[in-house]
């Protein structure tokens, strides 16, 4: 009978084999039911997989926890991708979603206390300048060649990556992964705009055509008209603007994504303005080092322009915007939209096309009943101050990161589930379910050739050359976290009267200077910010700053002549490029 008897090490060998057969039906299964539509054959998505099993066998068994906000994308990630990851890897991961305030929070937490909270953060592009200077991240370039060289997936491509350039240090090292991505554009119903009898009517009053709006004046133009003269659309009363004010952190986002650019803030420069950024701080060429926000430190965060955009933001709010708009938050204002009584909205993510693509039953009317789009997305207007040649438009980035106060083990097994929520093998379905593209392999797929009709413009955007355009928070900023919550304290005054846009704007510039004047001691004395830490310039009349490269003055005019252009030439415009 012994002939039939197995060792021990033989037992765990075949209990091994039936484990791996077992991960590989699982990956099966799931391409099969779930991962399709794909760039990879079925074949080739099971290549991927079993390289997925064998990477993953060390750490089967492991359970990690994971952080992002809460849009689509990553709900998909938490609720299904979790699933199939453990059912072929062994890893369970708990993929936790706050709001990006919580989760911005979370990352500071975590890199002041040096305690372990999450394994990894899916954590926006914006902290680049942060995690290259504070060296509290994981240089992800360094660790493919280190500690993650054995798990590193030989297909994950990083030349495929859209945003790879949002997620790289001035040292021209990756530092995060792009897991998401989503442009900031402006939104409008197509099928109100291409009414006759308002086309006629906005001409006759304005002496232009009523179109996609090129500058703020059009814009501002085209919400007087639907808020003031249409006023009502099919027994609806209709608004010509929607936005959102509530004193909370996204307010502070609303703003730093772009907006004082868009109005003509900055520099010119792609993909953030060279010397002044979006954020008003100036940092001069070859440098690492800010060196202030004011417009007396070179600076442009108090500026004309930027008190410009804050005025402008506060005043269509009030002026043209559905009641209580001014009080909700960004989480608020897409359900507000989807209501169907609004005409435009300037600042629209399209991290919000999944639901606005919704069916009706659902709710959304901005469809019509065979569930295709009434609205279009297009670039973003600019402001008067605004000169060609500058960043026109904010691109979130969502990036996996991974800190160094995560154990080696742990980093590396969530480096495995966040190569495969990338993956080739995955992507493609993932961008259907959020349309937040990543992969130009996935934009390009056959399967949103054919979808894009019901995207409203989305496909169109990311084929496009003009993406590039719209770019995330650059290298400016030394600490987002510490500066970021500066903003929204300050917006939010302005939205309850406290302080006008201008008290507003110099209060902020100056806080954001305070703070930067203390991260400078810190690397002065420690290093703290690697020698890249604030340097701020010494003061000097705002006047000599205007004539010496710094804010630009004050314009004379702050309305020109609105300018429109036709949706569908511009369409025609992006596929002939």
């Amino acid at each position: 009978m012994r002939k039939y008897l197995l060792s021990a090490a033989a037992v765990i060998a075949v209990v091994a084999g039936q484990a791996a057969y077992a991960d590989e039906a699982a990956a099966k299964k799931w391409i099969d039911e779930e991962f399709q539509p794909s760039v990879l054959t079925k074949e080739e998505q099971l290549s991927e997989m079993q390289w997925f099993i064998k990477a993953s066998e060390p750490f089967s068994g492991m359970e990690i926890n994971v952080l992002s906000e809460g849009i689509p994308t990553h709900s998909y990630e938490s609720e299904v991708l979790t699933k199939a990851f453990e059912e072929i890897t062994g890893i369970k991961v708990n993929h936790q979603i706050l709001g990006e305030g919580e989760v911005v929070q979370a990352v500071q937490t975590q890199m002041q206390t040096k305690r372990n909270l999450y394994d990894a953060y899916v954590n926006d592009s914006d902290l680049i300048g942060t995690h290259s200077r504070l060296q509290l991240a994981y240089n992800l370039t360094d660790m493919m060649e280190g500690d993650f060289f054995d798990v590193t997936n030989p297909e994950l491509d990083l030349g495929d990556f859209m945003g790879t350039q949002f997620t790289t240090g001035p040292d021209g090292d990756l530092y995060q992964l792009p897991d998401q991505q989503f442009a900031n554009l402006y939104w409008f119903r197509k099928d109100w705009f291409d009414r006759e009898d308002l086309q006629a009517a906005f001409k006759e009053k304005y002496g232009y055509d009523l179109g996609v709006p090129v500058n703020w004046s059009a814009y501002e133009d085209i919400a007087e008209f639907f808020s003031n003269d249409v006023k009502e659309i099919d027994g609806t009363t209709i608004f010509g603007h929607m936005d959102y004010g509530k004193r909370a952190p996204d307010l502070g986002w609303r703003m730093t994504d772009a907006w004082l650019s868009m109005a003509g803030a900055g520099s010119k420069g792609e993909p953030n303005g060279v010397p002044i950024d979006e954020w008003g701080i100036r940092m001069e060429a070859d440098s690492c080092n800010p060196a202030g926000a004011s417009v007396t430190r070179g600076g442009a965060a108090n500026g004309p322009a930027a008190v410009y955009a804050i005025r402008k933001w506060d005043e269509w709010l009030r002026k043209f915007a559905p009641p209580g708009a001014a009080s909700y938050d960004f989480y608020q204002s897409l359900p507000a939209l989807a209501q169907g009584n609004v005409a435009q909205q300037i600042f629209w993510y399209t991290a919000f096309t999944a639901d606005m693509v919704k069916p009706k039953s659902e709710g959304n009317n901005t469809v019509d009943d065979s569930g295709n789009p009434l609205w279009r997305m297009a670039p973003s207007p600019h402001g008067p101050y605004w000169e060609e040649g500058q960043k026109v438009g904010y691109q979130d980035v969502g990036s996996w990161t991974f800190l160094k106060s995560t154990p080696v083990d742990r980093a590396q097994a969530a480096w495995l589930y966040a190569q495969f929520v990338v993956s080739k093998t995955v992507d493609v379905k993932k961008s259907h379910v959020g349309l937040t593209f990543i992969r130009d392999s996935s934009v390009n797929h056959e399967s949103f050739t054919e979808r894009a009709p019901k995207l409203g413009g989305l496909v169109e955007f990311y084929r496009s050359p003009d993406r590039v355009a719209w770019s995330p928070t650059g290298v400016n900023v030394p600490d987002y976290p510490k500066l970021a919550q500066i903003w929204w304290q300050q917006i939010g005054d302005v939205n309850s009267g406290a302080f006008t846009p201008q008290e507003a704007m110099n209060r902020l510039a100056e806080e954001m200077d305070i703070t930067m004047a203390r991260m400078q001691r810190a690397d002065e004395q420690a290093n703290v910010y690697g020698g890249c830490g604030p340097r701020l310039n010494e003061e000097k009349d705002a006047e000599w700053w205007y004539a010496n490269g710094g804010a630009k003055p004050k314009l004379e005019n702050e309305k020109p002549a609105g300018q429109t252009v036709n949706y569908d030439e511009l369409v025609a415009r992006w596929a002939s490029e």
